[in-house]
């Protein structure tokens, strides 16, 4: 299997399940409540190692109490942990809304951490690596970070994820070789269809494979040089029973689009690859 540093974040996640979402100003109980790690790419090399690849995270680590509860579970997880810097400061924290009704999630993130800098990544042996994994956020310093990677690596592919609509996130678009959009940033930015969103950003990113997830509908992809929203690959989606928790779906489906990549998997395999194991993760709670 392929060696693959994902760089981004880690965080603790506080989940309470409730039966239904509350209303404002509602008092509502929780039938249950666990506290596991979370963020993005921590996520996604969760996954990643789950399916045998050797998953190295780069994010930035706290030296509070819960930074240990976050770093023995991706240990656990069998996530490598060579590469986190450790900073003062409290671990990033998502309190977490999970409904019962269908399995929809609510997040009330609070952040109060340095961000991952371009040295972190500059001492990493990046040559060693068969795939880069950069969450598209601090966009200024991202964008460093790549350039730095591009000039060391000799053809090992770099993939971006763009969940968010940051000031300036377009500048990443150029450096990637994998673009992967969420539905969140298509409906920020004014599509109502992937295969829109993919074929209007692809003048911005020529080189790279274009991936937008949309949920039940499935996801869709637009490889390098297709261009008209025709051209789009599309699986849809895996269903395996009822819809049990969304939390943690988007970062799986990467997982899985990466993980089929690695392996030398046509467009359309991937899309399904990823579409199934994200079918199976909201399925349970948890990730895989």
């Amino acid at each position: 299997m392929s060696q693959i540093l994902l760089a981004g974040t880690a965080t603790l996640d506080i989940v309470n399940t409730v039966d239904h979402y509350p209303q404002e100003d509602d008092e509502v109980r929780a039938s249950a409540s666990r506290v596991a790690s979370g963020g993005n790419a921590a996520n996604c090399a969760a996954v990643l190692a789950s399916l045998g690849h050797q998953a190295h995270l780069c994010a930035v680590l706290a030296d509070d109490a819960s930074a240990a509860s976050v770093r023995d579970a991706l240990r656990q997880a069998e996530v490598d942990l060579r590469h986190c810097p450790q900073r003062s400061g409290a671990t990033p924290t998502s309190y977490i809304t999970l409904s019962a009704a269908n399995g929809s999630r609510t997040i009330i993130h609070h952040r109060d951490l340095p961000e991952l800098e371009s040295e972190d990544i500059a001492r990493i042996p990046l040559e060693d690596y068969d795939w880069l994994h950069f969450e598209g956020r601090n966009v200024a310093t991202t964008a460093h970070q790549i350039r730095l990677a591009r000039r060391r690596l000799r053809d090992q592919p770099i993939s971006v994820e763009i969940e968010k609509p940051r000031p300036g996130i377009q500048r990443l678009f150029a450096y990637a070789d994998v673009l992967l959009f969420s539905r969140a940033f298509a409906l920020a930015n004014g599509f109502t269809a992937a295969e829109a969103l993919l074929s209007a950003l692809r003048p911005q990113a020529p080189q790279a494979i274009l991936v937008c997830a949309w949920g039940e509908d499935g996801a869709w992809a637009l490889a390098p040089g297709d261009r008209r929203r025709f051209d789009c690959v599309h699986a849809p989606a895996f269903r395996t029973g009822p819809v049990v928790d969304t939390l943690g779906a988007g970062d799986t489906f990467n997982a899985g689009i990466i993980d089929a990549l690695c392996a030398g998997a046509m467009l359309e395999e991937a899309l399904a690859h990823a579409n199934r194991l994200a079918g199976l993760k909201v399925a349970r709670e948890g990730l895989l």
